[in-house]
């Protein structure tokens, strides 16, 4: 890549297009490229470096980014109208599999943090007592109760990061058994078995048709010193519900409180992986910057988590050759299936269109998002495929079906057990959560600068050439281990993560 001098932003050697740095005005030269811009072109944007026929490939990055619509020559504007998609590959049983595993790293040889061990081996990076509840009728109990536990009040149990409501918009109106609500309860339960939570109280009106009884038997969880229940109905109303859920609460936090941190292998960390206002620059600095770091902690044993199976569908064809054996492969290829009858006829991502701002920053279409954001996986082969919300179990690289909203695959990753949440964006993101805590990592150092307060990392030095893509990821890997030890994320200086918890809300509602 050039210096930050150039106007323009060369990223593969073979690409006929570059990008703009800055906003460029007809008639200023791209000395470099050896061009003269024919017409305004916004920051991000992708310029023609060299002459393009109709239907011959746009190559970014060194990738297939679509095809040209038409003719066009050196220093035009490149805009998404000017591209259309092939159509995707079928998928095909017979496609070869790139089966392996990666080499791991001898444990001795292993960077640590310091985690919290729980009894069945589990590691947290935090130290939470959560109220959950069946459904949106315990919601205000739920919050009440946890609101009562200021920073005064938890003062004398300075091991515990807080007391926080996971409340969400179902659980009710709702069908009472099928896909909709094992998902639901999976999520829920998950949250709850998640290491960074000590312990929880869950709050039910009585009525929800996810009731209490059948979510706790459904998903074996036994009330005990850690797990405790309220329902509204049968203890007299909200005033009393409130009472008897922080009563609980004072109970649990001497227990909670007496975990301590202690020196634990990098390979108990869960990485969920996420990208959130893709830029044009995204997937040449920050994506492939945190994939090197997921490859670093593959190697030394750890798990990372890719979720946002609507995106990845159009990179089907090529995603499954990365897949460690043909039963992971099929496992893909049958959640990928699930979202192309699901998603046929709707104007949804999964069938190729992006927001509005990502295709002002310079994204012309899914396939050139996706081409990017992927680089946040690292190079690893996946190792196991789960469903919304079921526990990973897998160490390496992983894949959760979720929907791309941040909210909802965030969940899904935390319900799964991840512990850490790493997220790239190139508009910015305001995006926190709870009790994984979010690391975001700013594309440019211009958005860094403008939402300093709400990014972690900088990773525009890698588009700076100040920087190179694996100097960057050691750091960011070095980082995630900091802040999996203790040090507070941006997003948890600010008090994000109450409200994003979302269950993915699939199904009928009645």
């Amino acid at each position: 890549m050039q210096t930050i001098g150039d106007p323009v932003l060369r990223v593969g050697r073979h690409d006929n297009v570059v990008l703009a740095r800055v906003a460029l005005s007809a008639g200023a030269s791209a000395s470099s490229e050896g061009l003269t811009i024919t017409g305004d072109i916004p920051v991000g944007h992708k310029i023609v470096a060299r002459s393009i026929q109709a239907g011959e490939p746009v190559v970014k990055g060194e990738a297939v980014i679509g095809l040209a619509s038409r003719d066009m020559l050196p220093g035009e504007h490149l805009a998404a109208a000017d591209l259309y998609l092939p159509e995707p590959a079928a998928l095909s049983a017979t496609t070869p599999i790139r089966q392996g595993t990666p080499s791991i790293s001898d444990e001795a040889d292993r960077p640590t943090f310091q985690g919290f061990v729980r009894p069945n081996g589990d590691v947290a990076t935090r130290n939470y007592v959560g109220l959950f509840v069946v459904g949106n009728c315990g919601a205000t109990v739920a919050r009440k109760s946890a609101d009562y536990f200021d920073e005064l009040l938890l003062a004398p149990y300075p091991n515990v990061d807080g007391v926080v409501p996971f409340v969400h918009e179902i659980g009710c109106g709702m069908e009472m058994t099928g896909e909709p609500m094992d998902l639901l309860r999976r999520t829920i339960s998950g949250f709850i078995r998640n290491p960074n939570i000590a312990a929880a109280v869950i709050v039910a009106l009585g009525c929800e048709r996810n009731n209490l009884g059948a979510f706790l038997e459904q998903e074996r969880l036994a009330v005990g010193d850690k797990l405790r229940t309220v329902t509204i109905q049968e203890v007299g109303g909200i005033t009393n519900a409130v009472e008897a859920a922080k009563r609980y609460v004072r109970e649990m936090l001497p227990t909670a409180n007496a975990a301590r941190r202690e020196t634990v292998s990098v390979a108990h960390l869960r990485l969920g992986l996420q990208s959130g206002g893709t830029d044009a620059f995204s997937g040449f600095s920050a994506d492939p910057a945190l994939g090197h770091a997921v490859d670093l902690l593959v190697r030394h044993g750890g798990t990372a988590v890719l979720s946002g199976t609507p995106e990845v569908a159009c990179l089907a064809g090529e995603f499954r050759l990365r897949a460690a054996t043909p039963q992971v492969a099929d496992a893909f290829d049958e959640r990928v299936e699930w979202w192309r009858q699901y998603g046929a006829g709707k104007d949804i991502l999964a069938n190729g269109r992006v927001g509005r701002a990502s295709e002002a920053a310079g994204v012309s279409n899914l396939l050139e998002k996706v081409r990017g954001t992927v680089k946040k996986a690292g190079t690893a082969p996946i190792a196991a495929v789960y469903r919304y919300a079921e526990r990973v179990g897998a160490n390496g690289l992983v894949f959760m079906d979720t929907p791309t909203y941040e909210p909802v695959s965030v969940t899904g990753q935390i319900a799964g057990g991840a512990t850490l949440i790493a997220f790239t964006t190139g508009l910015g993101s305001s995006f926190g959560s709870l009790p994984a805590p979010t690391v975001k990592l700013a594309a440019t150092s211009a958005l860094f600068a403008r939402m300093e307060d709400d990014m972690d990392v900088d990773c525009g030095p890698v588009l700076d050439g100040k920087q190179s893509v694996e100097v960057m990821g050691r750091a960011i890997f070095e980082q995630l281990l900091r802040h999996a030890s203790g040090e507070a994320t941006k997003s948890e200086e600010a008090g994000m993560g109450e409200n994003e918890f979302v269950p993915w809300p699939i199904g009928v509602l009645a």
